[in-house]
């Protein structure tokens, strides 16, 4: 680590030098504490007696060498007060963590483990060409064991990887696993930046489960938290004696959330943060990351009242220019509600340098379409247009996430109107919209089965709701709609360049019905959405095509739906208009010929 870049913000690599690393001599512990005048180290090694930290490279380090420290050894560093009393905390570099309520840090040798993943981490890319349907996950109520506990990493992986190939999901993506002290949290308030929770078992643990997604095909992406941390005593919260990552005024240090906010015209906290990207994407081969609450950082608490934050729009820009240089292939998401310009332009460009913006506008105005009764959906029919007016100006990703399942919002299927078994068919026709619509996808878990209750994070998924037919029809509908977008290039191929969609119908002759047409270098794909709640007879779709072959029919019996499968019907036009009747709530995708 160069020192000078650490201070001016410019560091990638101050995890290699700060923490705990395994030398000849034994275990070198470093820490950055300025303003601290005594700091000792207490761990197993020492059968927890004290050990005396002294001042190494300038006032604001500390260092000591333990000969006989071991991987697997618990620590902690001792803060102490002009009068004597002293505060515990955890490394803050420290590469793993206890269980909650404990919090010393663990002793972790990274080179345990040896990726066997050299092909995938040659050929991945940011997918903009390419197929990508994401998986939202939390580790911890996914699935448990048979007593109820959680999965550690390779038992998750064991289900998980032939479950995410069997339903056509092609990433995954971790919510927050960095170590952190409180469930309720979802892991998005930290203490161990660097330290996978130790909930689901270690690092090695951890590597192997994402070596074994890529040697199948499955990218993996992390939730990464880089706007605030918890406020518990032991963790970054005035580390040594003062505010060192926060601010020292609770009006622009304190978050919405009572956590607290980094103050990123530090050039140390940007060092730290970084570093801590870094660290993901180079020791544990993760395949991107989505930066949670990326609007705090652009706006002041993020309203655009309070002005641009001019510092960590700058720290933005660095990290993510830092990171795309030196990691091929890595993907990097804002999850941003704001308007502001160029969020997914390079750096170079003026932009803030990701390569994926959450389309928040997309997602509430979609989901308040099928929340409404369909009597009154005609009211509301832009809602499902006014997206493809600045769909062009961003990189856009469809998230239909945690954040919609869950605190009084209810899951994604019981937000369609109607009663239980109207839900159903309103959720076909809105994932297969969802599938046709311009833009990466993401879907959290459970919503591939119609899940009803709201997650909880203690406790699984209810995957006892696949016993009933109508659930396991509409898991089958999604599976075969994951697949058909995997398949299908014109889903895909376009999102971001010119002639990629077109509108077929989006005016209103019909209220609540919608054409599109999907474009790529090898094919062409048209489908037609009836949003209401009656039949559309002899419905004419203009397309310039001669057929129209059927790919999926969302009102199939199959999938529980009302009229038998025509997948595979060809369809002849005349003069490019083709005449079809469309059932209440039907969506049905057409390749065109």
């Amino acid at each position: 680590m160069d020192i000078y870049h650490f201070y001016t913000g410019q560091s990638f690599d101050a995890h290699h030098f700060l923490g705990a690393h395994r030398t000849a001599e034994g275990y070198v512990f470093r820490v950055f504490a300025p303003h601290t005048q005594r700091i000792t180290l207490t761990g197993e090694f020492s059968e927890w007696e004290e050990l005396e930290l002294h001042r190494s490279y300038n006032e604001h380090f500390w260092e000591i060498t333990v000969p006989h420290a071991k991987s697997g050894q618990r620590y902690l560093y001792r803060m102490y007060n002009p009068d004597g009393s002293y505060t515990e905390h955890c490394d803050p570099y420290g590469y793993g963590m206890d269980l909650r309520p404990a919090f010393c840090s663990i002793l972790r040798d990274l080179s345990e483990y040896t990726f066997h993943d050299s092909k995938w981490m040659k050929h991945r890319t940011d997918c903009k060409d390419k197929p990508l349907h994401i998986y939202e996950l939390h580790c911890g109520s996914w699935k448990r064991n048979a007593d109820g506990e959680w999965l550690n990493y390779e038992e998750l992986a064991e289900l998980l990887i032939p479950y995410v190939k069997e339903m056509g999901y092609n990433y995954i993506e971790l919510m927050p696993i960095a170590e952190h002290p409180c469930d309720e949290s979802w892991g998005y308030q930290n203490t161990g930046f660097f330290a996978p929770t130790s909930r689901y078992g270690t690092a090695a643990q951890l590597k192997k489960m994402i070596d074994l997604c890529h040697q199948n095909g499955i990218g993996v992406i992390l939730d990464f938290v880089p706007v605030h941390f918890a406020v518990d005593s032991f963790g970054l919260a005035r580390f040594d004696g003062a505010p060192l990552y926060e601010y020292p005024n609770d009006g622009a240090g304190v978050s919405e959330w009572g956590s607290y906010n980094f103050i990123h015209s530090r050039g140390e906290v940007r060092s730290f943060l970084q570093s801590a990207a870094c660290y993901w994407l180079e020791e544990f081969h993760f395949d991107g990351l989505r930066m949670d609450a990326i609007s705090r950082m652009i706006y002041w608490h993020g309203r655009q009242e309070c002005g641009v934050n001019n510092q960590a729009l700058d720290f933005i820009r660095t990290m993510n220019a830092g990171l795309k240089a030196r990691f091929s292939g890595c993907m990097l998401f804002a999850e941003d509600s704001t308007d502001f310009p160029k969020v997914t332009a390079p750096v170079e460009y003026g932009g803030l340098g990701f390569d994926y913006k959450w389309d928040m506008g997309y997602m509430n105005d979609t989901l308040n379409y099928f929340r409404t009764d369909p009597l009154y959906r005609y009211n509301d029919y832009h809602k499902l247009t006014f997206s493809m007016m600045y769909y062009p100006s961003e990189c856009y990703i469809l998230p239909f996430s945690h954040d919609e399942n869950v605190h009084g919002k209810a899951t994604i299927l019981q937000k369609m109107h109607g009663q239980y078994e109207d839900k159903f068919p309103q959720a076909r026709a809105f994932y297969m919209y969802h599938a046709i619509h311009p833009g990466k996808m993401l879907d959290f878990m459970g919503s591939e089965f119609g899940q009803l209750r709201e997650w909880d994070e203690g406790r699984e998924q209810d995957w006892f709701m696949l016993q009933y037919p109508i659930h396991d029809a509409f898991c089958r509908y999604i599976k075969e709609l994951n697949h058909l977008y995997l398949e299908h290039s014109a889903l895909y191929e376009r999102d971001y360049t010119d002639g990629g969609f077109q509108w077929r119908d989006c005016d209103q002759d019909y209220p609540c019905v919608y054409a599109m047409q999907r474009y790529s270098s090898k094919e062409s794909i048209a489908a037609v959405f009836n949003f209401a709640g009656s039949e559309l007879k002899d419905y004419v779709l203009h397309c310039d095509a001669k057929s129209l072959t059927v790919l999926m029919d969302s009102t199939a019996d199959i999938y529980n739906g009302i009229r038998p499968d025509t997948k595979g019907t060809v369809i002849k036009g005349k003069d490019g208009c083709f005449t079809m009747d469309l059932p209440p709530f039907s969506a049905i995708c057409f390749q065109v010929r």
